[in-house]
């Protein structure tokens, strides 16, 4: 049944990217897949959604390319993550000087606002050591309940830049609303039984997910965002994950894997690949799927132990 559900989900995410030619419909430029995939639920028939950051590329080590002037040139809205994130974007919006684009204008979309954001420690951004996650933990996606959140500043700015859509976007997204809300308590019961397992993640991507799903995110193996461990680092690490006996050491598919097997392997934990992104793993090609496949995995995962 479950599955079931998550299938009909995902077909209606298919058909609401379907309809009129892209040239009729409005053009929504979101920095990432995942917003991609949420605009498209909202928007329907009457968008055509793309993102900067390809499927598969690592969000926080990806560079701009000449072509995506063109493509922003050509948005009539563009939704960004915000929190340092996605900062490139400003560059690009300065570069083609159109004052719809900035902040606050009235193309612009910050999906974190109005999100109950974690880890806030107003940290300086240290281009020169890793990449700062900014005022906060910034992978506020991966926690579906904040897609409530998301999708409603994506619908108010598709009625601010198009009115004649206004009703048919808050329609959209009040059925996608429900389904996802299905989806959401069949993920919560999926991962009960393993509620408070600690775990160790390679990157900081995972504290809204671990909050929603009441996981324990005892350590990282990177000590800051993009700067790799330390062997005495590693060390306090493994001897951390025996103490706490974790279950499973979170890993990502841009990361080099060497050090989170080898702390998995030390601790006897089960090293589980999970996607950060929709569109980074097969199977993840919209943002149901992205979290329906966290879920089984990590559940599949930390039932074998």
């Amino acid at each position: 049944m479950r599955r079931a559900a998550a299938l009909a989900l995902g077909l209606w995410l298919t058909l609401a990217a379907g309809g009129a030619p892209a040239a009729d419909r409005l053009r929504i430029l979101a920095t990432t897949p995942d917003l991609r995939s949420l605009a498209e639920a909202v928007g329907g028939d009457d968008v055509a959604c793309d993102s900067l950051v390809p499927p598969g590329v690592d969000a926080e080590a990806f560079e701009p390319r000449p072509t995506d002037l063109v493509r922003l040139r050509a948005a009539d809205l563009v939704v960004r993550v915000g929190l340092g994130y996605d900062a490139w974007l400003d560059r690009l919006i300065r570069q083609i000087g159109e004052p719809r684009f900035y902040r606050g204008g009235a193309a612009d979309v910050d999906a974190s606002v109005g999100i109950p954001l974690l880890e806030v420690v107003g940290q300086g951004v240290e281009p020169e050591q890793g990449h700062a996650h900014g005022v906060a933990n910034p992978h506020y996606w991966l926690d579906p309940a904040n897609a409530d959140t998301i999708t409603a500043l994506i619908a108010d700015a598709i009625g601010r830049v198009a009115p004649s859509l206004a009703g048919r976007a808050a329609a959209n997204r009040m059925r996608f609303l429900e389904a996802l809300a299905a989806r959401i308590a069949a993920w919560q019961e999926r991962l009960a039984p393993d509620a408070g397992a600690p775990v160790i993640a390679y990157h900081a991507s995972w504290p809204y997910f671990a909050r929603r799903f009441r996981l324990h995110v005892v350590g990282l193996i990177e000590p800051k965002p993009g700067i790799a461990p330390s062997p005495a680092h590693v060390a306090q690490l493994i001897a951390q994950a025996r103490a706490t006996k974790v279950r499973a050491v979170l890993h990502e598919p841009f990361e080099p894997i060497d050090t989170a097997r080898l702390i998995a392997e030390r601790a006897g934990a089960r090293l589980v690949v999970l996607a950060p992104s929709v569109g980074s793993l097969p199977g993840t090609g919209d943002y149901v799927a992205l979290i329906d496949h966290d879920v089984e995995t990590l559940a599949g995962a930390l039932a074998a132990k």
